[in-house]
Order: structure tokens, then sequence, then C-alpha cells
């Protein structure tokens, strides 16, 4: 049963009658937060192309900072945090490896094809 997430009109949980009611909403929330996700990662890439160090791809601050956001946002949608902070963990190390891979190669020497072209 798989097909592409597409946006359907929004029922609230409680407005959910049945397991089919359930599973569109999450597959609906599921695609937004796919689609949300692919900004960031735009985001990210920039940042690869931008940052002139690789030392500064991994930023232990940043990182702090970001969660220290996300648990607050948590709190104030009543989130459980125990549930997010493995999510943004892995998310952020998946993005850093990514950034590191866009750095390296926005930053790599140009070929020797290309250098005597």
């Amino acid at each position: 049963m798989t097909s592409s997430w597409t946006e359907t009109s929004r029922l609230s949980a409680k407005n959910c009658h049945d397991m089919l009611d359930i599973r569109r909403e999450i597959d609906r929330i599921d695609g937004a937060v796919v689609r949300l996700l692919a900004e960031r990662l735009t985001y990210i890439e920039r940042a690869g192309h931008i940052k002139k160090d690789r030392t500064a791809v991994r930023d232990e601050a940043r990182i702090a900072d970001v969660l220290a956001k996300v648990q607050s946002t948590c709190e104030r949608e009543g989130f459980p945090f125990a549930i997010a902070e493995p999510v943004w963990h892995a998310l952020m190390e998946g993005c850093i490896a990514h950034e590191f891979k866009v750095f390296d190669g926005s930053n790599a020497p140009p070929s020797r094809a290309a250098a005597s072209r």
C-alpha cells in the first residue's frame, strides 16, 4: 500500500472516525515533514558552499543551540522531548555528513582534465 503523500483536507484527531482517517492524516503530516526537511537540506547545502573552513562544518555550539530550541518548542507544543531529541540528533548527524560532502565537493581542486582546458 505505497502511494505518494499528497495534500488532503485536514481532519483533527478527534474528528477521525476510523483507521483510514488516522492513516490519511499521518501520511499528510509525514509528507509535510519530508517537504520541510527537503527545504532544510537546501540551507545545509548552501552552508557547505559558504563555509570557508572544513572545521566549521561541525559546530558543537550550534548543535546545542538547535537542541535547546527544539526542547523549548516541544515544551510549548506539548510534544515529548524524549521523542524529539534522538530524532534531531539523527537529523543533524545526517545533515552534517551531507554538508561535509558538499563542502568537500565544492572545495575540491579542479581535475587535471578541467585544468588543462
